[in-house]
């Protein structure tokens, strides 16, 4: 809506400013941080009177995970609000880019939305079909897909390499979709600890607003010699947005905390920054920045494939989060030590830009 006022007021004074990418994306990620925080605690209020006990807990899951009885779920709501109306605020409205990615989070968020009610009214913490929910989701990225393959290549780029590329062709659109739903579900896996899943989306969303703002350059993408993509600096302000509302939430979600995100949060930035990757073409990227969200999903996939074989278990708890925690590291140790993996991982991920 600004960025509209400005542009009929011809970008006159101060209105100047909105014509540009990072004074939007700063303004952008203080909007729903402050967003987040002044809704927090009346939201979290809410839904502690609506769902009553909460989240179900896995009675397998470890012990120490008994003492969250209580708290309430579908906190993601709150980051949804902050990042939807920010966005609204301050992005350009003619970005078809930030339009596909706003769909995904919107569309994943309302089918986590619809796994934690199901898992709140049922007291169970099964939810949804799995085969249902993963249709539902790859619809939406899908068609996601579809839009966003109307701004950019087919081409798969390949990090390392300067201008190397891999022509996937109509498979591109099957790949895409798979990105997202991946990675909606990768971030879902990893929320299983207090802030464990908040920051380390808020790390991997501050490098891609790095990556988005220098993909959307002309002179940046020549001198790096990486994909250019019109339009994707716009991009920037949407993984801003999402760093002020993800700050905001991690106010109130770290430990102890006093609401979970719940799938409504985990799969909607999860999908969020699986369509990112795939609007600037940095995909492979994301398997590094997005690492720990690998590593997490990794061990789920080992440990099921191991167990069916063999009837034994690698991990004493998947996903590896848990395996930490029945060693004996405290649910904040896990928590910290993961987030150090996360900023790690992000300035590698980075390193690839220069890395070619």
């Amino acid at each position: 809506m600004l960025y509209l006022l400005a542009q009929w007021l011809e970008f006159e004074g101060l209105f100047n400013l909105v014509r540009y990418q990072t004074f939007r994306a700063g303004a952008t990620l203080l909007t729903a941080m402050v967003l987040g925080l002044l809704i927090g605690p009346r939201f979290i209020n809410m839904l502690r009177v609506r769902q009553g006990k909460g989240q179900p807990i896995r009675e397998d899951g470890p012990k120490t995970h008994l003492a969250k009885v209580g708290t309430p779920t579908m906190g993601g709501l709150m980051i949804l609000i902050a990042l939807v109306i920010s966005m609204l605020l301050w992005m350009d409205p003619y970005s078809p880019l930030v339009w596909a990615c706003l769909a995904v989070t919107a569309g994943f968020g309302l089918i986590g939305f619809l796994d934690d009610f199901d898992k709140v009214t049922k007291k169970s913490h099964k939810g949804v079909s799995g085969k249902v929910r993963l249709l539902l989701e790859f619809i939406v990225a899908g068609i996601a897909a579809w839009i966003i393959v109307g701004q950019i290549s087919t081409d798969l780029y390949v990090p390392f390499f300067s201008g190397r590329s891999v022509p996937l062709g109509p498979f591109y659109y099957v790949f895409a979709a798979t990105v997202i739903v991946g990675f909606g579900n990768a971030v879902n896996l990893t929320d299983g600890l207090d802030g464990l899943a908040t920051m380390p989306v808020v790390i991997a969303a501050g490098a891609f607003a790095i990556i988005c703002y220098l993909v959307g350059r002309v002179d940046f993408t020549a001198y790096l010699g990486i994909p250019y993509v019109e339009g994707a600096g716009e991009l920037a302000i949407f993984c801003a947005g999402i760093m002020g509302a993800g700050l905001a939430f991690l106010w109130f979600n770290a430990p102890p905390a006093a609401v979970f995100m719940g799938d409504t949060g985990s799969l909607a930035l999860g999908g969020a920054l699986g369509a990112i990757a795939v609007a600037s073409h940095h995909e492979i990227v994301l398997l590094i920045i997005g690492g720990l969200f690998v590593m997490e999903t990794a061990s789920v996939i080992i440990q099921v494939f191991w167990f069916k074989r063999t009837g034994k278990r690698i991990f004493r708890m998947a996903p590896i989060h848990h395996h930490f925690e029945q060693l004996g590291w405290k649910e904040s140790t896990v928590v910290i030590r993961f987030w150090i993996i996360a900023i790690v991982l992000a300035v590698l991920g980075l390193a690839t830009l220069k890395l070619r």
